[in-house]
């Protein structure tokens, strides 16, 4: 080869370097607004960190459960019969868009499984919509505050979802969007029994009312069975995160009513609000009593934890629930400065394996998945160094 021909060979192949690198970067570039972009519609307004009693509530739930008369509930339902429902609730948010703007209207099963999996990790729709997919459907503000859920255990679940101790705000936002639907169809209704439901134990009002709280002094001070065994007797439950089936990881309980019958709307939610103020005022004592004795511990112990998010390279789902708890018990008391709740609450969400997976892009199997944690934890934290 001549040395002018070796000379163009060497610059083609700087050029063709060059030219890949510029091209891998621009790739990088567009995974990463990808990823952004997705990441902005895993937030909720419930995550916002706002509300009364912010700081130990972290939201507040009322899902009313309905049906339509002479329609059998979706379990026994034909294929026709679940269609027409789908259809008739789908005309109804399409001709009421001034009484319903900003909604949208999801076929579930047209949703990719992944995707599925992310409106459960957001407290959107129930495991069963996952599974049970054909004519059934979600409708959401675009806020997220108020949902319907189509053809799920009944033909609608009406939800609102707040930040913070909202127990009458929500149901006051609950109950107006029910009055809407009701003017669109014959909801099944018993004179003496009230609304009919699939589940017995929702028979009455239909009325579930839930607030989400977070208890580390209780937990740390080892009074919580005590507390929570108090709480089953006034016939509340208690679960975890997501609901009935799950375990309480991160020092997340949800209480409950369970008892839909015999009592007025009004009587259910305010009996959970009184029940709610009293383990705040029982988790306030607690927190006084941990600093009292040992602020450094505390200090220490939320600094640790703090530490650990930022630098970890694997962090499994019930490890970074416990490390987030630790985090936000600091930031409550004033231990750890510039983290906004609204942080914290949203890597709630964002650790969860859907949503991973849905940041990603692609499958991850459980390794992956801790690794990705890590990952996506330390991009939102590190800008509260």
């Amino acid at each position: 080869m001549s040395s002018d021909n070796h000379e163009k060979h060497e610059e083609k192949q700087t050029f063709s370097g060059k030219s890949s690198l510029e091209e891998i970067v621009r790739q990088n570039k567009e995974l990463e607004e990808q990823e952004e972009e997705r990441r902005k519609e895993l937030y909720s307004r419930w995550m916002e960190g706002t509300g009364p009693d912010a700081e130990f509530v972290i939201s507040t739930r009322v899902r009313l459960a309905r049906n339509i008369c002479n329609f059998p509930f979706p379990s026994l339902a034909s294929d026709e019969q679940l269609e027409k429902i789908f259809g008739m609730v789908e005309r109804t948010f399409r001709e009421h868009q001034d009484k319903l703007p900003g909604f949208r209207f999801l076929n579930i099963h047209a949703l990719p499984p992944v995707y599925r999996q992310v409106l459960v990790e957001k407290h959107l729709i129930s495991p069963l919509l996952t599974k049970e997919t054909y004519a059934r459907a979600l409708a959401v503000a675009e806020d997220e505050v108020v949902s319907f859920m189509v053809n799920e255990e009944d033909h609608f679940r009406i939800q609102c979802i707040l930040p913070g101790l909202q127990l009458e705000q929500a149901w006051l936002t609950a109950s107006r969007y029910d009055d809407l639907l009701e003017s669109q169809v014959d909801y099944a209704f018993h004179e003496e029994l009230g609304f009919l439901t699939a589940c017995p134990t929702n028979v009455g009002t239909g009325l579930r009312v839930s607030v989400m709280l977070h208890l580390p002094a209780l937990v740390i001070t080892r009074r919580i069975n005590h507390i929570l065994a108090a709480v089953n007797q006034v016939s509340l439950a208690v679960r975890g995160l997501y609901g009935e089936g799950t375990e309480m990881t991160g020092n997340l309980f949800q209480i409950s009513n369970q008892i839909t019958l015999g009592q007025s709307e009004e009587e259910i939610w305010q009996n959970l609000y009184g029940v709610t103020r009293q383990l705040i005022n029982q988790e306030k004592k607690a927190r006084e009593q941990l600093l009292n004795e040992g602020r450094e511990k505390l200090e220490d112990r939320a600094g640790r934890a703090f530490g650990i998010l930022l630098h970890a390279r694997l962090l499994t789902s019930q490890e970074a629930m416990q490390l987030l708890s630790d985090v936000r018990l600091g930031v409550d008391l004033g231990l750890i400065k510039k983290i906004p709740t609204r942080v914290l609450n949203e890597l709630l969400v964002v650790t969860r394996p859907g949503c991973l997976q849905y940041l990603k892009g692609r499958p991850l199997n459980a390794y992956e998945r801790d690794l990705e944690r890590a990952v996506q934890i330390q991009k939102i934290l590190q800008d509260y160094k």
